[in-house]
């Protein structure tokens, strides 16, 4: 399993200089002054999360027990995976490589969730060896080795160099295993600390649980959409039951099928009130055209054309939630730069289809920010300001209840570009500066930061540039 590339909701905000021409900077945005950015020669210091339960909304039960076999008994290429494997506890953990100093407290505030949430009886150890090995490695050796991938997870190995010579091998096959032993996750480590840590939380999740990723899940990180960056309450609900001492190692789909239900009724109560919403799978057409509209490699005019096919794809599915939103998503994200107006509607759409459920609102999210862009490179119609900060206001609060710290940072950049419109300039500074904390946990180098902040300012019209 890992953690691709494909991230086409994720963080980085740098095709927003497409919607107007600005001189471009060594860093792909607009070269400002540094009146303009409202820095001094350091930032503030990074600021992070406590590690709170992310709450997602409570689903039927059904649901969740069709999502927990899909989940745990299929790989993402489709390949069945015939019998349930875990740890079995005490699970243990150590870190090694060239760690960075964001990774040992977030990896404590995940396993400290684990043990909290999920009931999974877990921890640190200095040991030489452990049930889980994280080992941090520059992201040019480990895109050298895998090139897809930003971090992933493999069984049966403690070490990269052991990885080096199984990886074409049996050894790695999750399918084969009996039971889970030993398994190693690798992270980049010389990226943003938000990268790592959404690394740490996915990569985790599935070397404890779950293998399969569904692109219907509109409320977890087993969602190759990689929408959430931390591990919900979904998530941890389902590695609860993984865990729960009804089912054992080895046991088959049928034979855990039978005992989940009682399980999910034990741990989600709210959940057998809940009305059931059937939901047809994901057509391999779909992920398809999804993969190639989000992958490098192909053209642009091909990877368009594959969004406007999962869009029709999703519209002649039915489809009323993830991914259609995500499809037309896909659509306006990449006509950005070529045709605005068909970006504008896409992203507009998109809005409006997640906004149909409190399930999608940090997708609302995410789109939201693609709109302040166009909002602020327009003026904002009567340059007053107000739909940029409508559009922020309602997606700040959700971006940190998710803690992603960069999705965060780039609102609050908006709004204080919003709040220079009205004539509010005490305010936009305040909220400038505080977004800066975000951002240098969410990218990373103070370059990046700088970057961002200057992209954003460059589609204000009010500044001249």
């Amino acid at each position: 399993m890992n953690r691709t590339f494909r991230r086409l909701m994720a963080i980085s905000v740098m095709f927003l200089t497409a919607c107007t021409p600005v001189p471009q900077s060594s860093f792909g945005g607009p070269t400002l002054p540094t009146r303009t950015m409202g820095l001094q020669d350091s930032l503030p210091p990074m600021r992070s999360f406590a590690g709170n339960r992310v709450i997602t909304p409570t689903r039927s039960n059904r649901e969740v027990g069709k999502d927990f076999m899909d989940l745990s008994f299929r790989m993402e290429s489709g390949r069945p995976v015939t019998r349930l494997t875990r740890f079995e506890a005490p699970v243990t953990v150590r870190v090694t490589g060239d760690v960075p100093p964001s990774l040992t407290p977030d990896l404590r505030i995940l396993l400290g969730r684990l043990r909290t949430e999920a009931n999974i009886d877990i921890s640190m150890t200095g040991a030489q060896t452990a049930s889980i090995t994280i080992e941090a490695i520059p992201r040019a050796v480990l895109n050298a080795a895998v090139p897809s991938a930003a971090c992933f997870v493999v069984p049966r190995v403690s070490s990269w160099e052991e990885f080096k010579t199984v990886r074409r091998t049996p050894t790695v096959d999750w399918t084969t295993l009996e039971r889970r032993d030993r398994a190693a996750v690798f992270v980049p480590s010389d990226v943003a600390p938000q990268e790592i840590r959404d690394c740490l939380h996915e990569e985790f999740a599935q070397a404890l649980g779950p293998l399969n990723d569904l692109y219907r899940l509109s409320d977890s990180v087993f969602n190759d959409d990689n929408i959430h960056a931390v591990l919900t309450s979904f998530d941890m609900l389902v590695l609860r039951a993984y865990y729960d001492p009804a089912l054992s190692n080895g046991m088959t789909r049928g034979q855990v099928a039978a005992r989940l239900d009682p399980i999910l009724s034990r741990l989600n109560p709210a959940g057998d009130s809940r009305a059931d919403r059937p939901r047809n799978d994901t057509t391999r057409s779909w992920i398809d055209n999804i993969e190639t509209a989000l992958t490098a490699g192909s053209s642009p005019a091909s990877r368009r054309n594959a969004a406007l096919h999962a869009v029709s794809l999703a519209g002649a599915m039915n489809w009323d939630g993830p991914r259609d939103g995500f499809a037309h998503y896909a659509l306006g994200r990449l006509n950005v730069g070529y045709d605005s107006d068909i970006a504008l509607s896409a992203f507009n759409q998109a809005l409006r289809i997640y906004n149909r459920s409190p399930e999608t609102r940090l997708h609302a999210a995410h789109v939201s920010v693609q709109l302040a862009a166009f909002a602020l490179s327009a003026g904002d119609g009567d340059g007053d300001g107000a739909a940029v900060l409508s559009l922020v206001d309602g997606a700040m609060p959700i971006a940190a209840a998710h803690e992603n710290a960069a999705l965060l940072a780039t609102l609050m950049m908006f709004k204080a570009e919003a709040l220079e419109m009205t004539g509010r300039g005490a305010e936009a500074s305040a909220v400038r500066m505080d977004s800066l904390g975000w951002a240098r946990y969410g990218f990373g180098a103070d370059a990046n930061v700088r970057a961002r902040l200057s992209e954003i300012a460059s589609l204000n019209p009010l500044k001249g540039i």
